[in-house]
């Protein structure tokens, strides 16, 4: 009897596990990085088959069933996720299908990362042009958010897109480029997936080039004046990077530069450099933790890092090395708190009155939990839609520590609303891949083209097909 009792038990046990198992992978939740936005999704695929991703396509139309299209989702507001979606993951569709090493040209697949194409390129003697610093992104992901990096003389990475193609919300593949399709090219990057499906890309590629580092030290008030006289005015000058200080003895004061020379071709090594690795992730993982704690956190988190910039100082790094800056050191467990970007940009001659503002607007926010900024330049570029720099900017990065609760959410989006509100009064503008804390008035305000955007949208995707949360909230 009590064998048959124990046999009862384990069958309803594997019954209900089964059940549980089943309606998981019948409806999955998704999220991004963020952890702020879960989303019951109706499936996610995946495949490495374009006659495939065109099927889950074709199949949504005969259904009527919205799609979100991901990545490695590090945007963190929606933007690849929707309530009972589709959600199509890009990520095994990542080859790399042509490459010319004369032409300097690459075409891959828009699920590769960036990392994939430095490991194929570097022993060329070729690097990239434009990405993030950090190259763990899909490129498809980066073209959506039109992404920048710390190349001072190469700014959006529209610039560097030869062509595109894009599966459409008809089922269909079209070839985009600025000559191409160019209407449709400059809504697609920077886009946020609702155009279609980027399935490959041409980029132009540069030489791998070797740099000297630069740091110096300053403040705030001496910023402009500095890039413009030693970064700007100098062609050798090729990358820069600036953070400013959050410690409470010099709170948005203190500052510290890295610029990358190019060195005279004679010195250049004739190998290419091989490609560096995370090793010492623990050490900038826990000063990281300490400014999550406190204000004396803060101090000892900035006095390293103004340390570690001033021991770099006269080192030589490869172009690909430098556009492969750590990462998993800010990777980030903890079950009631998370942490989440901000991004914007100021006129670079507004910089020190913005600042002064941006001082005055965080000063009393005990509970915001501002980590690091991390400061860079980029040029002027109007070619897409949703282009954030309107003229020569500098573009401030905002790490911040919150929690997941309504309030949090709540309170960070106030101090974020109040940042945005600074920035729009100095002519400047913010990045749309993060939390959609601004309002629709402040995205409108900060992208003038904002209704033509969204026209577009309807008439290229009139039935709606590709959706995600950031278009709910902000659509017109």
């Amino acid at each position: 009897m009590k064998r048959y009792l124990m046999l009862f038990v384990y069958i309803t046990f594997l019954f209900l596990s089964i059940l549980y198992f089943t309606g998981q992978s019948a409806e999955p939740v998704a999220e991004d990085q963020s952890r702020l936005l879960p989303v019951k999704m109706k499936a996610i695929k995946a495949t490495d088959s374009t006659a495939e991703i065109q099927q889950v396509v074709l199949d949504a139309n005969s259904e009527g069933e919205p799609i979100a299209i991901a990545g490695m989702q590090h945007s963190q507001g929606g933007h690849t996720v929707y309530p009972d979606g589709i959600l199509l993951d890009m990520k095994p569709y990542n080859k790399i299908l042509r490459f010319d090493a004369q032409e300097k040209t690459i075409t891959i697949q828009s699920g590769a990362t960036w990392s994939d194409i430095q490991d194929y390129i570097n022993p060329y003697g070729l690097a990239l042009k434009v990405s993030q610093s950090q190259n763990i992104f899909t490129v498809g992901g980066s073209l959506s958010v039109n992404a920048h990096g710390l190349d001072i003389q190469n700014g959006s990475l529209i610039d560097t897109v030869e062509s595109l193609r894009l599966l459409d919300a008809n089922g269909e593949i079209l070839t985009l480029s600025s000559v191409q399709n160019p209407e449709l090219f400059q809504a697609v990057i920077g886009g946020y997936g609702l155009f279609g499906v980027i399935l490959d890309v041409t980029l132009k590629l540069t030489d791998d080039e070797m740099y000297e580092i630069h740091s110096e030290q300053l403040q705030y008030d001496e910023y402009s004046d500095y890039f413009n006289d030693n970064v700007k005015a100098d062609e050798s000058m090729k990358m820069h990077l600036a953070r400013i200080s959050l410690s409470p003895d010099s709170f948005l004061k203190d500052m510290y530069v890295i610029n990358y020379q190019e060195m005279e071709r004679e010195g250049l090594p004739m190998e290419p450099q091989k490609l560096k690795q995370e090793t010492l992730i623990a050490v900038p993982k826990f000063f990281l933790g300490l400014a999550r704690l406190n204000e004396q956190g803060k101090k000892v988190f900035w006095n390293t890092q103004k340390t570690y910039s001033a021991s770099i100082d006269g080192k030589l790094i490869s172009r690909n090395n430098v556009m492969r800056s750590d990462s998993e050191f800010m990777e980030y467990s903890h079950p009631e708190n998370t942490e989440v970007l901000q991004e914007y940009f100021v006129p670079a001659e507004n910089f020190e009155a913005y600042i002064d503002d941006l001082r005055e607007t965080l000063i009393d926010e005990d509970q915001f939990n501002l980590l690091n900024i991390t400061i860079r330049y980029v040029e002027k570029n109007e070619k897409a839609v949703l282009s954030y720099a309107k003229e020569d900017m500098f573009s401030l990065v905002l790490l911040i520590n919150q929690g997941t609760d309504a309030q949090s959410i709540e309170d960070t989006g106030r101090v974020v609303r109040n940042m945005v509100d600074v920035t729009l009064d100095h002519g400047g503008s913010y990045y749309l891949p993060y939390f959609g804390y601004p309002t629709r008035e402040q995205m409108a305000e900060a992208y003038p083209r904002t209704s033509e955007f969204f026209d577009l949208k309807k008439e290229y995707d009139p039935s709606g097909r590709f959706v995600n949360i950031f278009y709910e909230e902000y659509k017109q």
